[in-house]
Order: C-alpha cells, then sequence, then structure tokens
C-alpha cells in the first residue's frame, strides 16, 4: 500500500513536531513488535506520554494515535496504555484534527493526508476522507471548539 511512512520523513521530523504538545515520538527497531499498538503490526502505539513508531509504521497512523493523545486529559494520559478509548465523538474529532495539522507538516500536508486514509481503508459515510472532512464533520469540528486542546494552541479549525 502506498502511502507516507515514518522512513519516508524521518522519525526526527515527528519528533520535533509533536514535542512542544508534550507528546514523546520513540523510535522502535523494525522487526519490533511497537509498545501500546492497539492494532499491531505497523501501528504506531501509545504508552502514557510516548508514541511508539518504526521506520514501516504510516505517518496517518502517528497522526491518528498523536490527536488521541493530545485530545485527552492529563488524567487518561497518566493511564493510557495501547487501548486511546473515548467516544465516537472523539474518534470523528482525531480523525478531524489529525487532517487540520497534516497541514502544519510540509512533508505531508492535507491532500496526502486525505489520499493516505483512503487507501488504509478509513471509512466513512460519505465514501471518501475528503468528503466527510468538506460535507459531514460538523460534530467532530463541534467536539474540537470544544476541547481545551484546540483552545491551548488557537488551532484554526475549519
Amino acid at each position: 500500500m502506498n502511502v507516507l511512512r515514518v522512513s519516508d520523513v524521518g522519525l526526527a521530523c515527528l519528533e520535533s513536531f509533536f514535542k512542544p504538545f508534550g507528546l514523546n515520538v520513540i523510535s522502535v527497531p523494525t522487526q519490533v513488535a511497537i509498545p501500546g499498538s492497539h492494532w499491531g503490526d505497523e501501528e504506531a502505539g501509545l504508552i502514557r506520554h510516548n508514541l511508539y513508531a518504526r521506520d514501516d509504521t504510516p505517518v496517518h497512523s502517528v497522526f491518528h494515535e498523536a490527536c488521541h493523545w493530545l485530545l485527552m486529559s492529563p488524567e487518561r494520559r497518566d493511564a493510557l496504555h495501547t487501548n486511546a478509548g473515548g467516544s465516537m465523538a472523539e474518534e470523528n474529532a482525531v480523525c478531524y484534527l489529525q487532517i487540520v495539522l497534516s497541514e502544519h507538516l510540509d512533508v505531508m500536508g492535507k491532500a496526502r493526508m486525505l489520499q493516505d486514509m483512503d487507501a488504509w481503508g478509513y471509512s466513512f459515510r460519505l465514501g471518501s476522507a475528503q468528503k466527510w472532512f468538506e460535507q459531514d464533520a460538523d460534530d467532530a469540528r463541534e467536539f474540537l471548539l470544544a476541547n481545551a486542546f484546540v483552545n491551548q494552541f488557537d488551532l484554526h479549525i475549519p
């Protein structure tokens, strides 16, 4: 599957992107199971304040797990191990936020994030991540606008 992977952008790029938020991005050697990965294989993992990824981890997976972490309360972060949990509204907000944040990473961008989400099999009622983002994500935007993270960093939520 042709999606952007950590090896394409470099782990340092992702480390510096998420470090200001307080999230540590940690490299895992190839062929080693990713700690805290809910889905296994090459999917990113979360344990407390650490996000784990390998060179073969898709960048969209790093963003998805990071966005779960960003939207959690400090108490949830402190107890976090593998399963981010959360409501369906939060899951939608995570997907929306990963698209918004991808615009701030030059090597990714919104168009590539949407393409990779579709290629990976994210499913949306309207058939594509882009259609969902543009036409059916009011609940995700409302969730984000009410979230302390978004307000703290003054993110523009279209």
